[in-house]
Formats: structure tokens, C-alpha cells, sequence
């Protein structure tokens, strides 16, 4: 018999807390390269703008769950679990209150979904929308939800990938027919299991857990660079050296025709976003040569108008992922090449505020991977300004 400890006490920057915190303790702050840092006086105008975005987009998904407590469709889980992350994170948030019944509802919603195996699903991307219920879950701070959580770890460590004799191998991916690992569901299955190895810290358990060994060859096998990575299809060319595709000789941007007559897989914004936030889960330092030539990518291709390579499409991902990345690396600031400094959070706080619709959703014109649906890409929106407004 496992003998279970509640979790302890968190306050409401839980998330951020972790995410830039004790589970990374090697990219603690003062490990934060200078030129990452700026100091500056707090934009107190824009944390407020930023506020009010939130609690716009949190009343507007109050108004659209569905009485049976899911958000779009009870198909996917994970559109549920992000919203109710949406609202476990809004800087309003106080421990030891009640949960307003949006939220109650939600999360009733997802253990209806706990499957025999442990996985949180109905009947499709059983690692996806068990990877994004876990961490909503550890967010929801209920020592109830201990075992569905010890359960849900160990489901996702099972379906990572071999070992470490094929490309593919330490990966994860959707987990029922395509079985192929791709770096987006590897990032999120990465991101579940490392914060609720930190929530569970307590638990007089052994913890499922994967093989962060494997994990770092797989994220490594989907960035173009070939000091990391000997794969033929690697490109060091200045447009992709250093950024990330979405799995091993697939990237979602297409191919490019290079000058001495390769042919090179795109590198794209929104997956080396996803690269770089892995490699920090796997507990590489910033000096690392493989986080060093991402940041360069993300820096001489920063954009909060498009995916880089991909344009509108993923943009909301693209959007969510890169704060949540940039904030866990503990960047202030990006200085290129040229010496200009960007203030990345009030970029981007400012374009999503912008994006907002009237009645406090956003959407994207561009349906590709279901960013159509306003509650998919509201908690998207939302959990951005979250991340940005802890440091405004």
C-alpha cells in the first residue's frame, strides 16, 4: 500500500513558481546570463491593461463551458484542463478559498475522463490530453487528486519511445495510432512530469518518471545542429541553425532548397519555443551549446506578429509556448545581434491585448490545429498574460 502525504501549501504563482524555481534550480536567476536582465521601473499602466485582458478572457470562458463542465468538446480533455490552468493561475487567485463552481465543474469534468490505465482521455491522443489534465491537475493544489496523479505519470512514462538506439528513440507522441514521437507532445508530456515531480516532492511514493537521459537524444535528434545531431537532413545554414522541427525529418514549416543544393528541414518558431523549454525540463544550463543556439535562433527570428516560417498558423501555440519558455528561462530582455534590446513581455502583452475580441475571446482566423476554437485559443491567450503579468 502506497502511503500518500497532501501536497503543501502553495500560493497562487504556484505554476510560475515552479516553472522558474525549485524544479530548475540549476537556471536559478542568479544563473541568468546580464544581458538577460534589464531593470527598469514596473509598467504598472500595462499590468493593469494586462489584468483586466485576463479577467475579460476568464469571464468570457465562464459564459462558454458546457453545463456538463467541459469547454468545445468532452472528445479532448485537454481543452478543459487548459482552461481550468487558465483559471488556477489569474493573479487574483487566493489559497484556501472555494473553488468557484466553472472550476469545480471542470475539474469533475476531467476525473470523469481517468481512465483503468491511469491515462486522461476518451478515445483519442491519449498522451496529449493526458500530458495537459496532469499539470492542471498539480495546479488544482487537491491532496484528493494524488493517486489520479501518481496514475496519470505513469501512463505518460509508459509511452515514451526505446531507449536510445533509434532517432526516435526517448520520445513521445500522441500515443494510440500514431505512435511516432514528435517534439510538441514530448514538451508537454516533459512539462507534466516535471511539475508534478515537484508537487509530489512530499508523497512517500516512487514516482513514475521517465528517461530524462533518452528525453535529452530525442530533443536533440529534432534541432538543426550538427554538432548534436548527425542525421543527414541537418542544416547549419543561417536560417535554421539552432531552431527546431517537429520530429526527426518532419518539420511542419516544409523544406527549403539550400545554395550548395541540400535540401533542409524548416526550423519554426513555435517548435523551438517547445526545444528550448524541454531542454530546460531536462535541467540543461543556459551555457549549454544546444540552449546557446536556440536562444540565437529565437532571437534573430523574434516575431510577435507571426510563427516564424509558419505565419499564422499555430499562433496562439506559438504565442503561449514562447512565454511560458522565455519565462522559464528567466529573460527580461533579448538582445540581438544588431544590440537592440526587446522587452519581450510587453510585446507580446500588447499584441494579445490588441487581439482581444469585444466579449473577451480570442480566436484565430487560421484553423490549422484547431486554433478556429475560442476556447482553445482563449486559455491559450489567457495563461500567456498570466506568465507576463507576474513580472510586469
Amino acid at each position: 500500500m502506497i502511503m500518500q502525504r497532501p501536497f503543501r501549501v502553495r500560493t497562487v504563482s504556484f505554476w510560475v513558481a515552479l516553472l522558474c524555481g525549485p524544479v530548475f534550480s540549476t537556471l536559478a536567476a542568479e544563473q541568468t546570463p546580464a544581458s538577460l536582465k534589464l531593470q527598469r521601473a514596473p509598467n504598472h499602466s500595462l499590468r493593469n491593461e494586462v489584468h483586466r485582458s485576463i479577467q475579460k478572457g476568464l469571464d468570457s470562458l465562464t459564459q462558454s463551458q458546457a453545463r456538463e463542465g467541459f469547454w468545445s468538446s468532452p472528445d479532448y480533455p485537454a481543452i478543459t484542463a487548459l482552461c481550468l490552468s487558465a483559471f488556477r493561475l489569474q493573479p487574483t487567485e487566493k489559497e484556501g478559498v472555494p473553488d468557484p463552481a466553472v472550476v469545480k465543474k471542470g475539474y469533475d469534468f476531467l476525473l470523469s475522463c481517468v481512465q483503468t490505465n491511469g491515462g486522461i482521455y476518451r478515445k483519442e491522443l491519449p498522451s496529449y490530453n493526458s500530458s495537459v489534465c496532469l499539470s492542471a491537475l498539480v495546479l488544482a493544489r487537491r491532496p484528493e487528486y494524488t493517486p489520479a496523479i501518481l496514475n496519470a505519470r505513469r501512463f505518460i512514462a509508459s509511452l515514451q519511445v526505446g531507449k536510445l538506439d533509434g532517432v526516435s528513440d526517448g520520445g513521445i507522441g500522441y500515443g494510440n495510432q500514431d505512435k511516432q514521437p514528435d517534439l510538441s507532445n514530448t514538451s508537454l508530456a516533459l512539462e507534466a512530469m516535471a511539475i508534478s515531480k515537484s508537487a509530489l516532492k512530499d508523497t512517500a511514493a516512487d514516482l513514475p518518471d521517465l528517461n530524462w537521459r533518452a528525453a535529452i537524444h530525442f530533443i536533440q535528434s529534432c534541432q538543426n545542429l550538427r554538432s548534436y545531431n548527425r542525421e543527414t537532413w541537418v542544416s547549419d545554414d543561417p536560417l535554421n541553425k539552432g531552431g527546431f522541427i517537429y520530429a526527426p525529418g518532419r518539420s511542419m514549416a516544409g523544406e527549403t532548397n539550400l545554395a550548395d543544393g541540400q535540401v533542409a528541414f524548416r526550423s519554426y518558431g513555435s517548435m523551438s519555443y517547445a526545444g528550448l523549454l524541454s531542454y530546460i525540463y531536462a535541467d540543461l544550463k543556459h551555457d549549454d551549446p544546444r540552449i546557446v543556439a536556440v536562444m540565437d535562433w529565437l532571437k534573430a527570428n523574434y516575431s510577435v506578429e507571426e510563427n516564424p516560417a509558419l505565419g499564422p498558423q499555430g499562433l496562439y501555440y506559438y504565442y503561449h509556448t514562447m512565454a511560458k519558455a522565455l519565462s522559464v528561462y528567466g529573460a527580461d530582455v533579448l538582445e540581438t545581434k544588431a544590440g537592440k534590446s526587446i522587452n519581450w513581455r510587453e510585446q507580446l502583452a500588447l499584441k494579445l491585448i490588441n487581439l482581444q475580441r469585444p466579449d473577451g475571446h480570442w480566436a484565430n482566423e487560421n484553423g490549422r490545429w484547431f486554433e478556429k476554437d475560442p476556447a482553445l485559443v482563449t486559455a491559450y491567450a489567457v495563461i500567456a498574460l498570466e506568465l507576463i503579468h507576474s513580472k510586469l
